[in-house]
């Protein structure tokens, strides 16, 4: 597998991201609310509500949404990650840990991200496990972050 990671730059490649995140929604039974223009206007301004991020190889194997959050307890910036998806074809080959380590990079150089979090839905045992095994730690019902040592490690700094 020869993965790319594309940030979400163009008409196409929003589309990608939209194509994604709706088969995410599916893959929830969530709503999916926010389609075309609602992306395009987070994603492409002057000034981004949002990053995206696509994984492709032959075709769009995963996807993230990623943004800017900043703690004064923490007394850093971070990366909250709304939405990540990896094709359900290619589950368990380690590419969603590839696509948050790609976030976490891009985070660092973009804002200097020194730690992540993210929602999982409690009864969403399998997802929460796979965010336990990359060191994540709940923070209440829905929230997890990953930091310090197990974010660098994430980067692939420091181990």
């Amino acid at each position: 597998m020869a993965l790319v990671f594309r940030p979400v730059e163009t008409e196409a490649d929003l589309a990608l991201l939209d194509h994604a995140l709706r088969r995410l929604s599916v893959d929830l039974g969530d709503t999916h609310g926010a389609g075309l223009d609602a992306l395009r206007v987070g994603l492409m301004g002057d000034v981004p509500a949002a990053y995206g991020l696509l994984m492709l190889d032959e075709g769009l194997l995963g996807a993230a949404l990623y943004g800017p959050v900043f703690s004064t307890v923490r007394g850093a910036a971070g990366v909250y990650v709304s939405d990540l998806w990896v094709d359900q074809t290619v589950r368990g080959r380690g590419l969603g840990r590839a696509v948050l380590a790609e976030v976490a990079r891009r985070a660092g150089g973009l804002w200097r991200a020194e730690w992540m979090t993210l929602a999982v839905y409690a009864h969403s045992t399998g997802p929460r496990r796979f965010y336990e095994r990359l060191g994540f730690e709940a923070q209440n019902a829905t929230t997890m972050r990953l930091a310090g040592a197990m974010m660098q490690r994430l980067k692939g700094e420091n181990g």
